[in-house]
């Protein structure tokens, strides 16, 4: 029996909200609900101050649905959302303001090193699963989190396909390729699903995938950052003990503009910035040999010289580059004997030297 949307919405009104004292559908409680095939995903969103009450309602939920002729799999996940309290318009005493948590350390994880970029397009998440798999190479321990929520892209560049086990229901195993341990959201959705989220639901997302999935004992965990500087980068700074950041960018002028509001970032969120990595630096031919700066060249070295932050690399444009990625296997494991592999190498050796991996 094929199930549908429309009949596990049914089955989660049959759950009620012990909040509202109406069912959890026309509450807003259940929300962003999937089926593909056998398998139904839903997201219960609350508020944390009820955290407690909730609990037994996921469980109701996911019996409910799991009851369903035709369901093979359920996956419940539960977030939180806080109300927005209205603006208090008069200054507080310094004595009354609050204090913000500390950021969190991350179970097993000696250290976090964020990938980011200004603007999209520019390779960030070709550079993150290179660095990945070099350090791999180098004897790391090694994990790459996918923070990319609405444009997952590593699966596809590590080759990794398949649904996450959870043994216990709370806890998430994660896959691994090319020495490289690895969570994404496109694990969690079909390659052709939009993830369509507000900001609490993302951010709650990445808090699961940050200390709800089994990481292991890791040398260093990098974080491949959606572009921009919004939710995402907000809430692994401010919630998660972040050691460096590395920004990546081509040589473009209109690239550079969002490059340096990521450094900024990073600096107002007290986390250091180890370098900067211009991608698509230079192109050569590969009928003729000739070399030519598609998107100008230098820019990167000029504006890391003006910020005042190393310059860890200048990755050429090439298209092995784009296959090892489209194929499964980042450049450095595909060949690691490569002009190209060679500077993602390097670029790892650079960050064990200076101890951030």
């Amino acid at each position: 029996m094929t199930i549908s949307r429309e009949t596990v919405l049914e089955a989660l009104k049959s759950v009620a909200d012990p909040v509202s004292g109406s069912d959890i559908v026309s509450a807003g409680i259940a929300r962003a609900v999937t089926v593909e095939g056998s398998t139904v995903r839903f997201v219960l969103e609350i508020d944390p101050g009820k955290s407690e009450a909730y609990g037994p309602v996921r469980d109701q939920a996911d019996a409910a649905v799991t009851a369903l002729p035709g369901v093979g799999k359920v996956s419940a996940m539960l977030t939180a959302h806080s109300q927005k309290a209205p603006p208090d318009l008069k200054p507080k005493q310094p004595a009354q303001a609050q204090q913000p948590a500390a950021p969190q350390k991350v179970p097993g994880v000696a250290r976090i090193l964020a990938v980011a970029s200004g603007k999209g397009g520019v390779g960030k998440s070709t550079v993150s699963a290179n660095i990945a798999c070099a350090l791999a190479m180098q004897g790391r321990k090694v994990g790459l989190l996918d923070a990319d929520v609405y444009g997952p892209s590593q699966p596809k560049m590590l080759g990794v396909s398949g649904r996450p086990a959870s043994p216990d229901g709370k806890t998430i195993l994660p896959l691994r390729n090319h020495g490289v341990t690895m969570m994404s959201m496109g694990l969690m959705t079909g390659e052709d699903q939009a993830v369509i989220w507000r900001g609490p639901m993302l951010m709650g997302a990445l808090q699961q995938m940050l200390l709800q999935v089994q990481w292991g004992e890791l040398d260093v965990l990098i974080v491949d950052l959606p572009p921009g500087t919004g939710d995402v980068q907000m809430t692994l700074a401010q919630k998660t003990h972040v050691d460096g950041s590395i920004v990546v960018s081509t040589p473009q002028d209109v690239a550079l503009i969002d490059a340096r509001k990521g450094i900024d970032m990073f600096r107002k969120m007290n986390v250091p910035v180890l370098g900067m990595i211009e991608n698509m630096s230079t192109h050569i031919c590969s009928n003729c040999g000739h070399e030519e700066h598609v998107f100008g060249h230098g820019g990167v070295a000029q504006e890391a010289k003006k910020l005042g932050v190393p310059l860890l690399g200048e990755v050429p444009l090439h298209l092995d580059v784009r296959l090892a990625g489209d194929n499964g296997t980042p450049i450095v494991a595909a060949q690691p004997d490569s002009a190209q592999a060679k500077v993602f190498l390097d670029i790892a050796t650079q960050l064990v030297d200076a101890g951030a991996a």
